[in-house]
């Protein structure tokens, strides 16, 4: 008996998109596109009536708008939905509050609606984000319980925090960015997420968070009570300059799969901090961060991963812990609290 091809709705407004996107979900032969929607409303129909396998939502559309449909599926919704969203800042300030809404993750349209690398490579990039929506998690988030309080730990200000994370970033960290204290020691943090997308997602976390979140910019100095950012377009490393630790920008190619890449963030802190380090890998597909954790513990480094249960996709933690170099696996809620008793036990030796 063949194997029972994984069932896609498209909601979009714009006829050639929904034409480029059944193009390219249709082109996988374990795929079919079982529904297509033209608005909100009609989406939101196909999403149950037809209990898809996953879903592909434009954002901006007249009517009933993607957001609108996030809204009114509920946050129980067990299928995973693709934000296919414009680059405007419009667009990714909706794309963000999509995604802190339960959407799982978000691909940008290419500028020009005509045929040519960028299309193709937005039409790989939605495979590839349905793909992964579909070994997804969905419901992690919607079990785990409040989250444990920090204040009570004195944390030593000379450590380092690193977080590398990926689908399912967004709406994972939205439930604990409020619980990282502005006393926390400097932290940096890389997340795949397409670059046009990534300010937005700076200024969402900035006005959660306790700490200052920034878009992290070449030669910024890391800071206690500070958080700063991978940009979309460039690799995220620290170096130490004089007495003090700061932002290298680099522009070189993908590394483990990915521009700005876990790996190369966790091998420089490696190279230039040492036991000042504590790390985490989050939910995301893949492999990034597993090398960079195997070197930050050879340095000497507090290495942590996200548990299963609490993961919305279990591939980089799960390819950190297999490394046997992760001093501990947390749950999402427990994430602050084992970062301040980190930052407090670590030994700072740099």
């Amino acid at each position: 008996m063949s194997k029972r091809k994984k069932r896609v709705v498209i909601v979009d407004d714009s006829v050639f998109m929904r034409t480029m996107l059944k193009l390219a979900v249709n082109k996988r032969p374990d795929f079919e596109v079982v529904g297509v929607g033209e608005n909100g409303e009609q989406g939101l129909e196909l999403i149950r009536s037809l209990r898809p396998d996953a879903v592909t939502l434009d954002i901006e559309m007249p009517g009933l708008t993607g957001l609108e449909v996030l809204e009114r599926v509920g946050k129980n919704n067990k299928t995973p939905i693709v934000v296919v969203s414009t680059k405007t800042k419009k667009g990714a300030d909706i794309t963000m509050q999509a995604l802190e809404r339960g959407a799982f993750t978000c691909v940008a349209k290419p500028v020009a609606a005509v045929g040519g690398t960028s299309m193709q490579a937005f039409q790989s990039e939605v495979i590839t984000a349905i793909e992964s929506a579909l070994a997804s998690n969905s419901g992690a988030l919607q079990t785990i319980g409040p989250v444990a309080n920090t204040g009570s730990t004195q944390t030593n200000n000379a450590m380092i925090g690193a977080i590398g994370i990926s689908a399912g970033g967004p709406a994972t960290l939205h439930k604990i960015i409020h619980a990282l204290p502005a006393t926390f020691p400097a932290m940096v943090l890389t997340q795949h997420m397409p670059a046009d997308f990534i300010p937005a997602y700076v200024t969402r976390l900035d006005d959660l968070c306790p700490m200052k979140v920034k878009l992290a910019c070449d030669r910024d100095m890391l800071k206690p009570g500070q958080l700063l950012i991978a940009p979309g377009t460039h690799h995220l490393r620290v170096v130490k300059i004089g007495n003090h630790f700061r932002i290298a920008l680099d522009d070189g190619p993908k590394v483990s799969g990915f521009k700005p890449s876990v790996d190369v963030m966790f091998s420089s802190l490696a190279e230039c901090a040492g036991a000042n380090v504590v790390s985490l890998v989050m939910t995301g597909m893949g492999f990034d961060g597993a090398d960079g954790t195997k070197r930050l513990k050879e340095a000497g480094a507090f290495c942590m991963a996200q548990d299963k249960k609490t993961s919305i996709v279990f591939g980089m933690p799960k390819a950190a812990i297999s490394t046997n170099c992760v001093d501990r696996v947390v749950a999402l809620p427990n994430i602050p609290s084992a970062l301040e008793l980190a930052f407090a036990q670590q030994p700072a030796k740099v």
